[in-house]
């Protein structure tokens, strides 16, 4: 059985990939990736059919962050052209969430730039929630605020959130060349508090920031360990004024690649098209459908994504369809488990013994999928398609939606 036929039985199965067998995906090559999209197709729409959910993005303060995370536009020092304003009021960001949930949005994600929220800041943002579930019945709100402090995360789930977003971004191991303001435990601890308080957790990826293969894996293994509910896969936006403005270092067919590699390892949960996609995939947009069963609609936080209606065009075009207000995203097992499947033995989930987990020995590749022999050549910089987004939320302009 090759490699590819391997990977598909165990993501059926729920089973981890063996850490070699994820790293051969990324290393397919380009003549082998409608191969590899084929393959991780079937598990996509063994757990999640046909359906692709759509989110959408309010920045509640944008700009003028403490941390210095290099991939960020509103990090401190960014000489990027941004938007800068703080708190939209509860109203303000009520207006904006609705463009998006009239354009199909079923989750709203509620950001804020900075380290972490005050107490004043939950308060803030309780009353958003509030606002935007009086007016629009069954929206899932996501609240996505930096680290958490004790007991935070336990007064959005009473306030009405469902869900929290604290990506990991990237391997523990080059976390520090990203980022030195905070600690990838500090990250951790972040998602963890939000699983313990019955929060839906939601955390993912920044790939394209000069990582190895095995970094890439890595944080994949570390959000399996996790087990979080949705798991975004951002691939970098190179802002002018960011100290990774010049890095380029994907094409579409890496990007698919990553894609795969995230859907074998997390199966059953919900991989989300995110960040960049327009930048990075570009035409190959609607092949990622075939790996990831959830996209933001419309714009980024201070990026402009392609039209509302492009992306709900490229669902239909592509044989998808938008998932209802009133369908479950995740699947039953995952559901009845309450916020993921935690530690539960049966789920093969984490880094359980019988899951094949790591480089054990007798883990290796098997198969005859051809992998490349010469590290990727840097992709062409595409400046021309990173747009500061200037509508929407902070502005008096409308949103794309």
């Amino acid at each position: 059985m090759d490699l590819l036929n391997t990977l598909v039985d165990k993501g059926l199965r729920r089973e981890l990939p063996t850490r070699d067998e994820a790293l051969a995906v990324l290393a397919t090559s380009d003549d082998d990736v409608l191969d590899v999209v084929a393959a991780a197709g079937k598990v996509r729409r063994h757990w999640f059919g046909r359906r692709v959910k759509l989110n959408y993005l309010v920045n509640l303060k944008s700009g003028l962050c403490p941390e210095d995370c290099s991939y960020c536009s509103q990090r401190l020092g960014s000489k990027a052209d941004i938007l800068k304003y703080t708190w939209l009021k509860p109203d303000q960001a009520s207006q904006a969430a609705a463009a998006g949930l009239a354009g199909g949005a079923k989750r709203v994600c509620l950001v804020a730039s900075g380290r972490g929220p005050t107490d004043r800041d939950v308060d803030r943002v309780s009353d958003t929630i509030k606002a935007i579930k009086d007016q629009n019945e069954n929206v899932e709100v996501c609240a996505c605020l930096g680290l958490l402090s004790d007991g935070q995360a336990e007064r959005l789930r009473e306030a009405g959130a469902d869900a929290y977003n604290h990506n990991l971004n990237t391997s523990e191991g080059t976390y520090g060349d990203i980022t030195t303001t905070h600690t990838y435990a500090d990250r951790v601890d972040t998602v963890q508090k939000a699983h313990a308080a019955g929060l839906s957790a939601c955390s993912g990826l920044i790939a394209g920031m000069g990582e190895s293969d095995e970094d890439l894996v890595d944080v994949v293994y570390s959000l399996r360990e996790l087990d979080p509910d949705s798991v975004p896969v951002n691939f970098l936006i190179p802002f002018e004024g960011t100290p990774l403005a010049k890095e380029w270092n994907l094409t579409p067919q890496r990007c698919l690649r990553i894609l795969a590699m995230v859907r074998f390892v997390c199966p059953d949960v919900e991989v989300r098209l995110a960040g960049g996609r327009e930048v990075h995939l570009r035409t190959m947009q609607p092949l990622a459908l075939n790996l990831a069963n959830s996209i933001f609609l419309g714009d980024y936080l201070t990026s402009e994504g392609q039209a509302g209606k492009a992306d709900l065009d490229m669902i239909a075009d592509a044989g998808f369809e938008v998932e209802g207000a009133g369908e479950v995203t995740l699947p039953e097992h995952r559901v009845t488990a309450g916020a993921g499947c935690g530690a539960h033995a049966e789920a093969g989930c984490g880094s359980h013994a019988d899951a094949g987990c790591g480089s054990h020995e007798g883990g290796g590749v098997c198969g005859s999928v051809k992998v490349q022999a010469e590290q990727e050549q840097p992709a062409e910089a595409r400046t021309d398609l990173v747009a500061v987004r200037r509508r929407g939320a902070g502005t008096d302009l409308a949103p794309n939606a």
